[in-house]
């Protein structure tokens, strides 16, 4: 400021930080433009470069720090690399603001440096620009920044955003020198994407190369394990925890309660949250859940209740946690009351995954014209209202009501293929045939192809996956031929396949092999699926645990936990 005698070192700096204290406005920050140009400031990059930030900080000012950066004779590395960096670090998509920095750092020869790079990067994974992220790849390569840690992890996190897992796997392989981060970076990059497997595999690989696992490394393999059902490995992981005396925080807490949850061990998850001191919203939403899913309701709403008295306050994430318990416990005059609650005293509107849940409840509890009529009076029914709905009528045999709402389901979604097996599957309930054909020939038409259904256990730590009629397992043979054994024993005492419970596109003998091999999915458990199971673990006289898309179900002694309401 000594070379700018017109101006008082002062003056600018307390409308500086008065800028900053309450946010930038263009006004105000044209206003210290204009002063530093009629105080012959305006030729300090120094002043210039904090001004420019400034406009960064603010999504409506941004198009000015464009300016400023034009109107700079001689700008310098750390004037775009903090252009770079706070546009990197905005909360709006600014990543097209950033390339503009980067292209006039160019412009000037201005060598970038890997914090140039690591922030381009960032800019492209948050709005999973991937074109652009790639090129921004090629310049990080050719200006040598290829073996740099920073980039390196930085480009691990991009490719895992925008869900390109093998390059992200490959840029992960290349690196000398691999940090927790990146780690924690390419664990997390599988579980997001559905690669639960390859996130614990990863996991393990990072134990055996010697490398201390923090918080974020357990918060994401116990997603995996919760994904997976991995009891087992989820259990060790604690014990880590335990044992290594790591601070259990509330997003690690959290994880836990989930992973126990989900692996079927709910009250291991209870313990978890009885032990935290400090909880958040997502921690007592999490309890909640892992409740409602295994049938437990009373114990769900006293959680609930708990949360109110002594918690933070519900938000409407943990409305849908609780109605969904009451919908799969069958209490439905208490989740009326929530329901009511959660409008009247919490001021909170209802959203979609409230309206599906009551018609859930509704439904379940076999009030389907009530449900039904529910459904039709919202404005724009979602096709998860309709699904709902259909699940209810097929459950309570009401197929008329059935096709009625699995059309109005096709209308809204007229190419995804699970609607059509699910309107096929009612027709065939309700004895239509020819529409059964009709649909056949229209998923044809249209290339229409179902989901495909699979199995997960945990068996030594190690998950294993099957579909129908999957022969890849090395075992194949041994475990066909149990079965075979216990289809025999079950028939033997009363067992008979649930043939319509089968989408009714397969032929006659193909329905039965279908049914004799298929005993969990990953979507609804069928009707059979739950019939076979049930007398499976009356003969072998053991507790079996099976989870399905919505819920859990404890078979033991020719019995399950869902009461045959699921």
């Amino acid at each position: 400021m000594a070379d700018y005698p017109y101006i008082n070192q002062t003056t600018f700096s307390s409308a500086y930080q008065a800028l900053v204290r309450a946010g930038p406005h263009l006004k105000q920050l044209q206003q210290v433009h204009a002063h530093l140009i009629t105080s012959g400031a305006h030729r300090s990059l120094s002043l210039l470069t904090k001004l420019a930030i400034l406009a960064c900080s603010s999504h409506s000012s941004i198009s000015y720090a464009r300016k400023i950066s034009l109107s700079i004779p001689n700008p310098d590395s750390y004037f775009f690399n903090s252009l770079i960096r706070i546009t990197s670090k905005a909360k709006f998509g600014l990543v097209y603001d950033a390339i503009f920095f980067y292209q006039r750092m160019l412009f000037f020869f201005v060598s970038p440096s890997n914090y140039t790079f690591t922030s381009l990067i960032k800019c492209c994974a948050d709005v999973s620009a991937l074109k652009l992220g790639k090129s921004v790849h090629t310049h990080a390569l050719v200006n040598g920044f290829c073996l740099d840690s920073f980039v390196q992890a930085s480009l691990v996190a991009f490719y895992s955003k925008c869900g390109e897992l093998g390059i992200a796997r490959k840029v992960f392989d290349k690196m000398p020198e691999r940090s927790v981060v990146a780690w924690n970076t390419m664990i997390s990059g599988y579980e997001q994407n559905g690669y639960c497997k390859n996130a614990v595999e990863l996991y393990n690989l990072m134990i055996n190369s010697g490398f201390n696992p923090d918080s974020t490394t357990f918060v994401g393999v116990l997603s995996a394990c919760a994904q997976l059902g991995a009891l087992e490995l989820g259990s060790l992981v604690h014990d880590y925890v335990n044992n290594h005396r790591i601070e259990v925080t509330v997003n690690l807490g959290t994880s836990l309660i989930n992973m126990y949850a989900k692996c079927g061990n709910v009250r291991k998850a209870r313990e978890v949250f009885d032990s935290m001191r400090d909880k958040n919203v997502v921690t007592w939403t999490t309890m909640i859940s892992g409740y409602g899913i295994h049938g437990y309701g009373k114990e769900a709403m006293e959680i609930f209740r708990l949360m109110k008295c002594y918690g933070p306050s519900p938000n409407e994430i943990t409305f849908v946690a609780i109605l969904s318990a009451c919908a799969h416990a069958g209490m439905v005059n208490e989740g009326r009351a929530i329901f009511s609650s959660m409008r009247d005293d919490c001021r909170m509107a209802a959203q979609i995954e409230h309206h599906v849940c009551m018609v859930d409840l509704l439904g379940r509890a076999g009030l389907l014209i009530e449900a039904y009529n529910y459904a039709k009076e919202l404005k724009r029914p979602s096709p998860a209202i309709w699904t709902a709905m259909i699940g209810a009528c097929k459950m309570h045999k009401n197929l008329d009501l059935g096709v009625e709402a699995a059309e109005k389901l096709l209308a809204i979604e007229p190419d995804n293929p699970g609607h059509y097996v699910m309107l096929s599957n009612v027709y065939a309930l309700a004895g239509k045939m020819e529409r059964v054909e009709k649909i056949r020939n229209v998923m044809i038409k249209k290339r229409l192809k179902k989901h495909v259904g699979y199995s997960t256990i945990e068996v030594e730590q190690r998950t294993h996956m099957f579909s129908m009629g999957d022969k890849s397992h090395p075992d194949t043979p041994a475990i066909y031929l149990y079965l075979d054994d216990l289809m025999r024993r079950i028939s033997e005492v009363g067992y008979v396949s649930a043939q319509d419970s089968v989408l009714h596109e397969l032929e006659e003998e193909e329905r039965e092999y279908a049914l004799r091999y298929h005993i969990v999915k990953n979507l609804r458990m069928c009707e059979d699926c739950h019939l076979a199971i049930k007398f499976i673990s009356k003969i072998t006289n053991r507790e079996i645990l099976v989870r399905d898309k919505l819920r859990f179900h404890h078979f033991k002694d020719g019995f399950c936990s869902c009461g045959d309401y699921w």
